[in-house]
């Protein structure tokens, strides 16, 4: 970063929350400003994008939805060949349908060769969709880091007679909750498991119950 600081900044698109444009302006004026910013700008991409998008470039950014700003966040981010995008909470608060177009358009940004995103997110369906490798962070402390077939692989969530749960046989799961029908636990033992309910059920978590399991069994 010292010695190539333009350079590095020039091969990355940022995407944040809160847009960070100048109100008053509109989406041509503003993209004005940045454009100047990068060596190699596309017009021709930024027109795409705003075309793919429904965006007019002459209305005011103050007039704007937080979905439609993200777009527009997002098409001045991929329009100046951007090998790497970093990306704060770009889906949160929009509808489903906007939240699947973005995700289908990093998706084909990344398969683009070359290409990778870093986006936080509190949204764990946008996980399964489109991440590769997940990094959870608790109270500022990595739970874990790992790619996302792995972890979906080794985790399993198991269903059996909560009678059967003596005190070792509790130390194989993250998490359990019981009811008067039974147990549910994420284990990521589940060999260990196995020998003790061989009839128990077993299933493939989602990434969510894998984080809320981490959550609730991580010890400081």
């Amino acid at each position: 970063m010292e010695k190539n600081e333009k350079k590095i900044k020039d091969r990355i698109g940022i995407v944040l929350d809160d847009g960070c444009f100048y109100d008053e302006l509109s989406l041509a004026e503003m993209k004005s400003i940045i454009s100047s910013a990068y060596t190699e700008w596309s017009e021709q991409d930024f027109k795409r994008y705003m075309d793919m998008f429904s965006l007019d470039p002459t209305q005011k950014i103050n007039t704007l939805s937080k979905g439609m700003k993200m777009k527009y966040a997002l098409a001045l981010a991929l329009s100046h060949n951007a090998e790497l995008l970093i990306m704060d909470e770009p889906t949160s608060g929009l509808d489903p349908l906007i939240r699947s177009q973005l995700l289908k358009v990093l998706t084909d940004y990344m398969e683009n060769g070359g290409k990778g995103v870093f986006f936080s997110t509190h949204i764990t369906s946008d996980l399964d969709k489109i991440a590769d490798m997940l990094i959870m962070i608790n109270n500022g402390r990595i739970v874990f880091q790992e790619e996302k077939d792995f972890l979906l692989d080794t985790y399993r969530i198991v269903k059996g007679d909560a009678k059967a749960l003596t005190g070792d046989v509790r130390k194989l799961f993250l998490s359990i909750s019981e009811t008067a029908f039974g147990f549910t636990g994420v284990t990521k033992q589940m060999a260990e498991v196995q020998s003790f309910f061989p009839d128990a059920i077993a299933e493939r978590p989602t990434i969510e119950d894998i984080m809320i399991a981490n959550i609730g069994g991580y010890k400081k």
